[in-house]
């Protein structure tokens, strides 16, 4: 059967691409460039190395964001009931407010609490960089505990708070002590680290050190399992949730998506964690198996097939035959409906190209719903990965600690003499990978990318222009700042960081729901008046006539 992938890049060499990119650049951008952007090896072949978690090229237009906005905006902005506080100037306090439609749902907990929708910042003004603005910090934190009364206040510096000195987790120490209420600081300085990707290592430490642990209140049920790296966007986490329940399993706390901080804080007594975003999440997971004998497994809950598989996957995990019989009933009940819509738009969308540079693991899972609708994603890449994102945690022992690494601390973690409990025993867990069963695996995007595809880490958009140039995609996934300059070149943007007004696209519905909005997207005839009629057509030409 002849491969859709291989013929098309085959016309259009990707080489070619990537030697006509570099050829742009400066020589010793482009080397660095160069490690950058890879073609894709065959299946069985060992992946490449990839340049990943380094700095961005100066100069160069970039998705990327700070490390304030990975730790702010991505894993403690979703959770309703915590007061987030920047400090800093007004100007960083845009991400204060967040702008990526996280849903959240108050009625799950008892004080119906939710600070979402509020913008708290400390608004340092000139006088508070010269004399220092931890009195300011004080009275805000103050002032937020007097209006609203929640149960915790995290605060987050930016750049001018680091550079200037100010003591966060010494003012929060004191504030806490007054109070009576948990009270946390985040040294997350915007320039601490290569992306956003360091802000979500310092928040999972913030988490982990502060909350989690912290109520060993348990919940009911039989089958009790943390979600990481599930932000609810869109309404993901409550489609999720749904099968979950309707399997008879027990979410006993999402990250971050529909959260609360009364969920991390007994977190640590479910009997299994389940990692969906990789890169922002890993490291609590990690830390959670360390202290209290939590393990983890990596799932997709993107796509109708990969939601299947992790469905099984957990079921497996309990080795209980009424959860695996009750879960393959859901799956039964569920396919119909999807199959039905796959073949209604399959027509429309089979041999269609795409291109998905998102940040997470979104760039991965969604070539899997791409993939059921028979397009062809030929080119993706992470704003904020790190190699295993990209090759697997397989080479997590070869990567080399640099400078920007070690300026994030790294938690000593020791099992808890009280509360460690390892949910399998050493047996049970040898039992299970005998069977073919993955603990703490995660194989990376590039390995299950067909062979002769684009992998580019951290796009520029000079990069981005050239792809859609040379390969006319259908349709091209990324985030805001992408979204227009790719639009106004009659390409349809999909942003996959807020979904634009669609979603939820997580589990069976989800993926029904991506299925129609893709299929209108890229069948749509409105992308093609995007360029005018004097560009279509040569201009008319005349010349004065005189008639007497």
């Amino acid at each position: 059967m002849p491969d859709p992938v291989k013929e098309y890049m085959d016309v259009l060499d990707p080489e070619e691409f990537k030697k006509e990119v570099l050829s742009k650049y400066p020589t010793k951008v482009a080397r660095k460039r160069a490690k950058q952007i890879l073609i894709n090896r065959p299946e069985g072949e060992p992946v490449q190395e990839i340049g990943a978690n380094v700095r961005t090229i100066p100069g160069i237009i970039t998705q990327r964001g700070c490390t304030y906005a990975g730790c702010k905006g991505v894993v403690l902005g979703p959770t309703r009931d915590i007061v987030n506080i920047t400090h800093g100037p007004i100007g960083c306090g845009f991400y204060s407010w967040l702008t990526r439609r996280n849903q959240t749902d108050p009625s799950t907990t008892e004080d119906g609490h939710n600070f979402m929708n509020y913008c708290f910042s400390t608004d340092m003004q000139d006088e508070n960089i010269v004399f220092g603005g931890e009195k300011k910090l004080r009275q805000a934190i103050q002032e937020a505990y007097d209006i609203f009364h929640p149960k915790a206040i995290a605060v987050f510096s930016t750049c001018p708070v680091g550079l200037i000195g100010d003591d966060v987790h010494a003012v929060t120490r004191e504030m806490k002590e007054k109070l009576g209420i948990n009270i946390f600081g985040f040294s997350c300085e915007g320039y601490k680290g290569v992306s956003q990707s360091a802000g979500h290592h310092i928040a999972n430490n913030g988490i982990f050190t502060h909350v989690i642990g912290t109520d060993d209140t348990v919940k009911k049920g039989k089958y009790k399992v943390n979600l990481l790296g599930e932000y609810n966007i869109g309404g993901d986490a409550f489609e999720i949730e749904r099968l979950f329940e309707k399997s008879g399993i027990t979410m006993v706390s999402t990250f971050s998506g529909n959260s609360s901080i009364d969920f991390f804080a007994n977190a640590h007594t479910a009997d299994l964690n389940m990692i969906m975003c990789h890169r922002s999440i890993n490291y609590v997971a990690e830390m959670m198996e360390k202290k209290y004998g939590i393990p983890w497994i990596k799932v997709n809950f993107i796509g109708a097939k990969s939601t299947a598989k992790s469905l099984r996957k957990i079921a497996q995990y309990y080795e209980d035959e009424e959860l695996i019989a009750r879960v393959e009933e859901v799956i039964a009940e569920e396919m119909p409906e999807v199959e039905r819509v796959l073949e209604q738009i399959r027509p429309r969308t089979q041999g269609k190209v795409a291109m998905l540079f998102v940040g997470g693991s979104r760039a991965h899972h969604y070539q899997e719903l791409f993939k059921e609708m028979g397009m062809i994603p030929i080119a993706a890449g992470y704003e904020f990965a790190h190699r295993d994102d990209y090759e697997g945690r397989k080479v997590l022992p070869d990567i080399k600690v640099d400078a920007d690494s070690r300026n994030i601390e790294e938690l000593e973690v020791h099992p808890d003499p009280v509360k460690y409990n390892p949910r399998k025993s050493p047996e049970e867990m040898e039992g299970l990978k005998k069977k073919g069963f993955e603990f703490k695996d995660y194989e990376g995007m590039m390995a299950e990318m067909p062979g002769g595809t684009l992998i580019i880490d951290d796009i520029s958009q000079y990069e981005t222009e050239k792809l859609i140039e040379k390969y006319k995609p259908a349709i091209f996934c990324a985030g805001i700042k992408e979204k227009f300059a790719i639009q106004k070149k009659g390409i349809p943007m999909k942003q996959l960081h807020s979904y634009d007004s669609g979603g939820p696209y997580a589990g069976f519905k989800g993926a029904i729901n991506f299925y129609h909005e893709i299929d209108r997207m890229v069948n749509s005839k409105v992308w093609s008046y995007i360029k005018p009629p004097w560009k279509k057509n040569p201009e008319l030409s005349a010349r004065y006539a005189f008639v007497a």
